[in-house]
């Protein structure tokens, strides 16, 4: 059986060479600040910024930041926020993609052109904190937990996949008695389970992200984030959340260094989801593909 020999295109050509150069775009500079902390201090400034190689090997940036308290403490509340916000933001989202998805919902329509407005023009920060001040939520993790809660894009998105469940599973669960709660997490759930995976990496690196409301929500030093530290330290160069280094000698320090391991430190948690959530896109991709 004679195989058909692959036709050399030269627009696949031009398109890998361009989607290459992307990512270099993406991968070098981040490459670049895990070979700085990474590197003997004295060495750091010699650095180029295109250098994805480490100049010798210490690991005393990393030691700097672990040493810290106020990192431990920063990181426990983002994880937590991060976390539990994106599991309120997928439970509230599905519930409301459901329920717009239902044939016999009343004023559908005006609900719709509603959150459509919502979506169009948001509130002020102003009007968000005082909303928060009366809710007594200033200064408490569950602010940023029950900030944005939902996203009508989001919504908008799942509803479209809602949409195309079969019918026939609907029927037969009504006939077998199934109410709303139990189509939506025994039907609904699990024959979406890759756009909803795909819509909680969105709220999560949103959530991970976000520090400007985090910044003004959150007041005192034991409710910090990671990315208002970061911000801090790296963005403004404000040293003082570095005080409690221990007995470690900041003297032959690279503050350049420094910077380039606590963006590291802040990237990896995020980083490590995509791997997980890869392997649901791979077998979504499979489960429709054509077998002859």
């Amino acid at each position: 059986m004679n195989k058909k020999k692959k036709k050399f295109h030269l627009s696949d050509l031009i398109l890998n060479l361009a989607m290459l150069l992307v990512a270099l775009t993406m991968l070098i500079p981040i490459l670049n600040l895990l070979a700085k902390s990474i590197s003997t201090p004295a060495s750091v400034p010699y650095m180029k910024g295109y250098q994805i190689w480490p100049s010798g090997f210490d690991l005393i940036n990393y030691e700097i930041i672990f040493s810290n308290q106020v990192v431990w403490t920063a990181l426990k509340n983002s994880l937590f926020i991060t976390v539990v916000g994106v599991l309120v933001n997928v439970l509230v989202t599905t519930m409301m993609a459901y329920a717009l998805t239902r044939p016999g919902l009343v004023g559908k329509k005006a609900i719709m052109v509603f959150l459509i407005i919502m979506m169009i023009f948001e509130p002020g920060i102003i009007q968000e904190y005082f909303v928060m001040k009366d809710l007594h939520l200033l200064d408490n993790l569950w602010s940023m937990v029950l900030y944005r809660s939902v996203s009508v894009y989001n919504v908008i998105l799942l509803m479209r996949f809602f949409q195309e469940t079969p019918e026939a599973l609907l029927d037969a669960a009504k006939i077998d008695g199934a109410g709303h709660i139990r189509v939506l997490f025994s039907i609904f759930l699990p024959l979406n389970k890759i756009p909803i995976l795909t819509i909680g990496m969105f709220y999560a690196v949103y959530r991970w992200n976000e520090f400007f409301h985090s910044s003004i929500f959150l007041s005192s030093r034991g409710n910090t984030v990671l990315q208002v530290f970061l911000r801090q330290f790296v963005v403004e160069g404000d040293t003082t959340a570095l005080s409690a280094l221990g007995t470690l000698d900041l003297s032959s320090i690279n503050m350049s260094a420094l910077r380039a391991s606590t963006i590291i430190v802040t990237m990896v948690p995020i980083l490590v989801l995509y791997p997980f959530i890869l392997k649901y896109y791979t077998s979504g991709v499979m489960v429709g593909a054509v077998k002859e």
